[in-house]
């Protein structure tokens, strides 16, 4: 064996060793070829015969009222809901308009609800997104960032893949590298398994352009800092 395919043999063995590592070789989500060849419903009926599989492996008794109709609904959530973003048919529409008020200061979107799922153990990561852009004569819909968001979100993801995947679909959308991104969310794999600390959350950051600017970033993160609760 050569020397690079022992070191590529050892970097494999690493990945493999710690499970929870969040390295990876690319910013998009590794797929298989053909990978949407199959309808919905298709998948659907395959993945409730898994579901059901592993129901029986465990000894769990799916004739029970509870439980028999699990591997369906489980199946419907996992195409349609939680891993629905793995579909590029889902990819929100991100249609842009010229900046006819000529605001040249950075907007923010912050406090984006996050519901995505660890794709090392499939269990929840739950935190918030905080978005923002400068245009270069674009603008896109407030509720287009939520919807980026929601999209990546909702696949198997490494939380540092999705930031920077959210970043680069809006550079993409508004034709400016001036994007950035921050993702503060707990993680559940380390919050009811493992080490069970139900106190931390990870912090994963992408910043785009003028956003690499040191003073640009600070006031970037101040408003995101602020306190903007309207509650009565």
């Amino acid at each position: 064996m050569s020397q690079k395919d022992e070191k590529i043999q050892l970097v494999d063995e690493l990945i493999e060793s710690v499970g929870d590592s969040h390295l990876s070789s690319s910013t998009e989500t590794p797929l298989l070829p053909g990978a949407f060849d199959k309808s919905d419903d298709e998948k659907m009926r395959d993945i409730e015969e898994h579901v059901r599989g592993i129901m029986n492996t465990l000894g769990l008794n799916l004739e029970d009222d509870s439980l028999k109709g699990t591997p369906r609904r489980v199946a419907k959530m996992f195409v349609k809901e939680t891993f629905g973003g793995l579909n590029p048919d889902r990819m929100p529409s991100l249609s842009t308009f010229e900046n006819s008020y000529q605001y040249g200061e950075m907007l923010i979107e912050k406090n984006i609800t996050v519901y995505s799922t660890c794709e090392h153990h499939l269990l929840p990561i739950v935190g918030r997104a905080h978005v923002g852009y400068i245009s270069n004569g674009k603008v896109v819909g407030l509720s287009k960032m939520n919807r980026i968001v929601d999209y990546y979100a909702k696949r198997p993801q490494v939380q540092e893949r999705m930031t920077r995947q959210i970043v680069k679909a809006l550079q993409a959308a508004l034709g400016t590298e001036d994007v950035a991104c921050v993702v503060d969310a707990k993680h559940l794999c380390v919050n009811s398994r493992g080490i069970r600390d139900i106190e931390s959350s990870t912090i994963t950051a992408e910043y785009g352009g003028k956003f690499k600017d040191e003073k640009v970033r600070r006031e970037f993160l101040d408003f995101i800092r602020m306190e903007t609760s309207f509650g009565a």
